[in-house]
C-alpha cells in the first residue's frame, strides 16, 4: 500500500470533520453570532458581505473535498463488487466492469436484469397460488 498524498490525507480529514455534530455546532453557532451582530453593525453591506463571503468560500472548497472522498468510496466500493462477483460461481463475469459502459449499454442491461425479477416474481407468485 503506497502512502495516501497530502491532498488525498486532507480530503479525509475534512471529510470526517465536516460530518460530525460538532461541526454542525460550530457552523450553527456562527451563524447565530453573526445574527446577533446584526444590530451592533446596523445590518450593515459589511455585515452582510462577511457570513457570504464565509459560506461560500467554504461551500467552494467542500465541493472539491467532498467529491475527492465520494470518488474514492465509489471506487473502493466498485473493486470490492467486483471481487465479489469474481468469486461467485454463478455470478455473470460480464458485469465486472459495468461503471466502464455506455449509458445506453446500462439501460439496456437493467431492461434485462428488470424482466429477469419480473419473471421471478411472476414464478413466485404462480407458485404462491398453486399451495
Amino acid at each position: 500500500m503506497s502512502t495516501p498524498s497530502a491532498f488525498t490525507r486532507l480530503a479525509k480529514k475534512a471529510s470526517t470533520f465536516t460530518g460530525r455534530p460538532a461541526c454542525f455546532a460550530l457552523a450553527l453557532g456562527t451563524v447565530v453570532v453573526w445574527a446577533v451582530t446584526g444590530p451592533v453593525f446596523k445590518f450593515s453591506d459589511t455585515w452582510q458581505l462577511v457570513i457570504n463571503t464565509g459560506t461560500t468560500i467554504i461551500t467552494f472548497l467542500m465541493v472539491f473535498l467532498i467529491q475527492n472522498t465520494q470518488n474514492r468510496d465509489t471506487e473502493a466500493m466498485q473493486i470490492k463488487l467486483d471481487e465479489l462477483i469474481r468469486v461467485s460461481r454463478s455470478a455473470n463475469n460480464a458485469l465486472l466492469d459495468l461503471e466502464e459502459l455506455e449509458e445506453k449499454e446500462l439501460d439496456d442491461m437493467r431492461a434485462h436484469y428488470e424482466e429477469m425479477a419480473r419473471k421471478a416474481r411472476d414464478a413466485q407468485q404462480a407458485k404462491g397460488k398453486r399451495a
